[in-house]
C-alpha cells in the first residue's frame, strides 16, 4: 500500500524557518517527481515546488522563490522542503504528492499531474 506522510509543520513567528519532510512507504520516491502543494482556508490548492528524479530539476512558485528550497532528503525515501523567512501568507496545509508524468515533462503545477498524495501538515505563521 502506497502511503505518503508529511511532517515538520507547526506554529512559528514571521521570519522563522521550518523544514517539512515527505516520507514514502510502499513506493520509491527516488524514481518519481515529488511536488509540494499548499492550501489555505478558502483558497484553491497551490503548487509551490517540485523536484524531478532523473535531472534533479527543481521548480518554485513565484510566491516562494528565494525562500523555499526543495531537496531529496538525507533520510532514505524522503523529500524535504526547507522554508525560510516565513510570512503569515504562508499559513496553509502543506501536501506532498508523487508524479510519474511530471518526470517526463508534464506541467508540475497541475494537481492532476500527481497521483499519490499525503494527508498534509499544518503550517501556521503568526505573531
Amino acid at each position: 500500500q502506497v502511503q505518503l506522510v508529511e511532517s515538520g509543520g507547526g506554529l512559528v513567528r514571521p521570519g522563522a524557518s521550518l523544514t517539512l519532510s515527505c516520507g514514502g512507504s510502499g513506493i520509491n520516491l527516488d524514481f518519481l517527481a515529488i511536488g509540494w502543494f499548499r492550501q489555505a482556508p478558502g483558497k484553491e490548492r497551490e503548487a509551490i515546488s517540485c523536484i524531478t528524479s532523473t535531472e534533479r530539476n527543481t521548480f518554485y512558485a513565484d510566491s516562494v522563490k528565494g525562500r523555499f528550497t526543495i531537496s531529496r532528503g538525507n533520510q532514505k525515501n524522503t523529500v524535504d522542503l526547507q522554508m525560510n523567512n516565513l510570512k503569515p501568507e504562508d499559513t496553509a496545509v502543506y501536501y506532498c504528492a508523487t508524479s510519474f508524468p511530471v518526470e517526463y515533462g508534464s506541467n508540475w503545477q497541475l494537481a492532476d499531474s500527481y497521483d499519490h498524495w499525503g494527508q498534509g501538515t499544518q503550517v501556521t505563521v503568526s505573531s
